[in-house]
């Protein structure tokens, strides 16, 4: 009786570790191997060190962008550093004129809809504290340019700030 038992149990183990494989996308968001490994290689074309050439919008609206109480243009020529192996980085506003200089680090992630999630950790803080930060929209990503592209609420409308990033160096 006991080996039918285990018999059982056993064709039953094996019978369930032998099913067809299941589609990992779901309605639960999770995403196959396959979409993870686009995501995945889309991400790491952000590796390296960037400088935004220039800044798209509707040029009647003051923007200061990120919090940082500086016009949008102090973000021309910005340095950008991104290390996607975990997901850090840090960009400095060169200064000069009427902009500060000053370096924020970061902590970015991209979700499977290339939606960035960017968020300023402060100096000792730790960023699974940082619970603010902006979203942006992850277009056009080669080896040597990308956009982020950001809604933001202009006199009740959404309107689209978009940052062009050049590859200064790997």
């Amino acid at each position: 009786m006991r080996k039918l038992i285990l018999g059982i149990l056993g064709i039953a183990f094996f019978a369930t570790s032998c099913s067809s494989t299941k589609n990992a996308s779901s309605s639960d968001g999770s995403v196959s191997a396959g979409q993870a490994q686009t995501v995945r290689a889309e991400v790491m074309k952000l590796k390296g060190e960037w400088s935004i050439s220039d800044v798209d919008y509707n040029k009647s609206f003051k923007i200061k962008p990120f919090d940082e109480g500086a016009d949008i243009n102090c973000f021309v020529g910005s340095s950008w550093k991104l290390v996607p192996n975990n997901y850090t980085g840090a960009y400095t506003l060169n200064g000069g004129g009427d902009c500060p200089m000053r370096t924020q680090a970061i902590t970015f992630s991209v979700d499977k809809y290339s939606n960035v999630s960017i968020k300023k950790v402060g100096e000792g803080e730790k960023a699974k504290h940082v619970s603010a930060g902006y979203m942006l929209r992850l277009e056009n990503p080669t080896e040597n340019s990308f956009t982020l592209v950001q809604s933001v609420n202009a006199d009740g409308s959404p309107m689209d700030v978009r940052y062009n990033f050049v590859r200064t160096a790997k």
